[in-house]
């Protein structure tokens, strides 16, 4: 489907609120400024194929300038708000992007951007200035109706990256329809009766992949949008109990957050609307996951994918209960387990998880990196270490560039990493391999305290003794390091490489 059948349909339905700035967009008002910018976009030279770039908060215009890349046959590269000017146009020129759109607040920011990149035609949402052009005023005088030349876009998303500077993940242009079924419509109407009566809440940064893509699926299939500009765990049960919310995506950290509220208050708000509520992008520790169940019910859905989208797996919370810990069996392409050498291994033995059959991608301008993530029969990985059980359910171990070596044993920081948050006085954690003179590599956490916690020696032995009890010894820290914050994404993701490169150059 496409926002655009709702247009004609339900015209003065809802298809975006952002309580906060107290906005609502409807499927008519999205319609008429998605033609709006596709034709605007065609006056400054756009053609099939070509790349814009936006740099948006949470707010309504990054739907306008994406459903109208989306309608002409663009890519679409949605760059993180908490990036440098130089890191940005690094991005712009790397994507050779031709348009960037900038929320007004950061216009300063992309300005600084667009100065080291000549050529990319630069607008702010609302306010012209800082030599940006304005956006909606430039799309006021372009017609309401469709472009004669209409094609259906893309994304062109940029990894976070573990290592180095982030790659865009390039698909092939779509060659069907505009209204033409994507893979998430499917996933999200078979999985998790996600129709236009969805009323479904995004809870993270619209610059990543998941939740930019979640909420354009919903716009697809006629729902409701509800956009949090910033996640707080105990607006979000308010947000719930006030929009009935039925649908929403998370990640764990999201959870861990959540589980943490006092239970006066976790109590306080009801999310009996809840229809299915779906978490992705970080391994979720079983205590985590079994909370949230025994809370909302056996709503709770997973699946484990990337940007690359190369590849899903999903599973449905009575699956998990009888194998907790698994990330599903796979619904978009074939999960295989290969060993070092590249040969397929069987149920239960651990290796590296590739997708076969899946969707084509490569990494823009990186020919090397792909060679390195896709093998000579076309099957692709996320860089991620596990195993499938006899009836094909993925448990994941974890990064494989997170593997510590201590003393020619392998140790997987995403175990310890699950144990230590479920401490009442853990906040955050991060596990780490750091260099060792005699095992090479020793494992340290690097802890966040909850609030009133005193950090200290004393704390550090006693989590190493709750370590110990639960994991044995040789998984448990031999160094602890304490933190105010722990650098992480909005969206929770955990920013490991920039732990590992600060410990590993002390």
């Amino acid at each position: 489907m496409h926002p655009r059948h709702f247009a004609v349909s339900h015209a003065s339905r809802p298809a975006l609120v952002i309580p906060e700035a107290g906005e609502t967009v409807t499927y008519g008002e999205l319609e008429s400024a998605a033609n709006r910018g596709a034709h605007l976009l065609r006056r400054v030279g756009c053609k099939r194929g070509d790349v814009i770039a936006v740099l948006m908060d949470n707010e309504s215009a990054i739907f306008e300038v994406s459903w109208a890349a989306q309608r002409i046959g663009l890519y679409l590269t949605s760059i993180s708000t908490k990036l440098s000017a130089a890191d940005i146009a690094y991005i712009l020129k790397d994507a050779n992007a031709r348009v960037l759109v900038a929320s007004d607040r950061l216009a300063p920011l992309a300005a600084a951007a667009l100065h080291e990149v000549p050529g990319v035609a630069g607008y702010a949402v609302n306010a012209a200035g800082d030599g940006l052009a304005g956006w909606r005023n430039a799309a006021a005088h372009c017609p309401e109706t469709p472009v004669p030349d209409e094609s259906a876009g893309t994304d062109m998303l940029y990894s976070s990256g573990t290592t180095g500077r982030p790659k865009g993940v390039k698909p092939p242009l779509p060659q069907g329809p505009l209204d033409e079924t994507t893979a998430l419509e499917t996933m999200g109407t078979g999985l998790y009766g996600m129709s236009e009566d969805t009323v479904y809440l995004s809870t993270s940064p619209l610059y990543h992949a998941a939740p930019l893509r979640w909420a354009m699926t919903i716009h697809r299939l006629g729902g409701t949008v509800v956009i949090m500009q910033r996640f707080d765990a105990e607006a979000a049960l308010a947000m719930i109990e006030a929009h009935r919310i039925t649908h929403a995506t998370w990640v764990p950290t999201h959870f861990v957050r959540l589980l943490k509220l006092p239970p006066e208050v976790r109590a306080r708000h009801d999310h009996s609307s809840l229809h299915a509520v779906i978490h992705a992008a970080a391994p979720c520790p079983v205590t985590v996951k079994q909370a949230m169940i025994d809370w909302w019910g056996p709503i709770v859905h997973e699946y484990y994918s990337g940007t690359e989208c190369c590849g899903i797996t999903a599973l449905a919370s009575h699956e998990w209960l009888a194998r907790p810990g698994s990330v599903g069996k796979a619904v978009l392409g074939n999960v295989r387990i290969l060993g070092p050498d590249g040969e397929e291994l069987p149920a239960g033995e651990t290796g590296d998880v590739y997708f076969a059959d899946g969707p084509a991608f490569v990494y823009h301008n990186d020919p090397e990196k792909t060679a390195a993530a896709i093998d000579a029969r076309g099957w692709a990985t996320l860089g991620d270490v596990g195993h499938v059980d006899r009836d094909g359910y993925l448990y994941l171990t974890d990064r494989r560039s997170f593997m510590i070596i201590s003393g020619g044993v392998n140790i997987y920081p995403q175990e310890i990493e699950s144990c230590l948050v479920t401490h009442p006085k853990v906040a955050d954690v991060a596990v780490i391999g750091v260099p060792d003179e005699d095992m090479g590599e020793i494992v340290m956490a690097v802890v966040q305290v909850a609030a009133g916690v005193v950090a200290g020696s004393e704390l550090a032995d006693e989590l190493a003794c709750f370590t110990r009890a639960a994991l044995g010894g040789v998984k448990t820290p031999k160094a602890f390091e304490f933190r105010d914050e722990l650098p992480r994404e909005p969206t929770g993701k955990l920013m490991k490489r920039r732990l590992i490169d600060e410990f590993r150059t002390v």
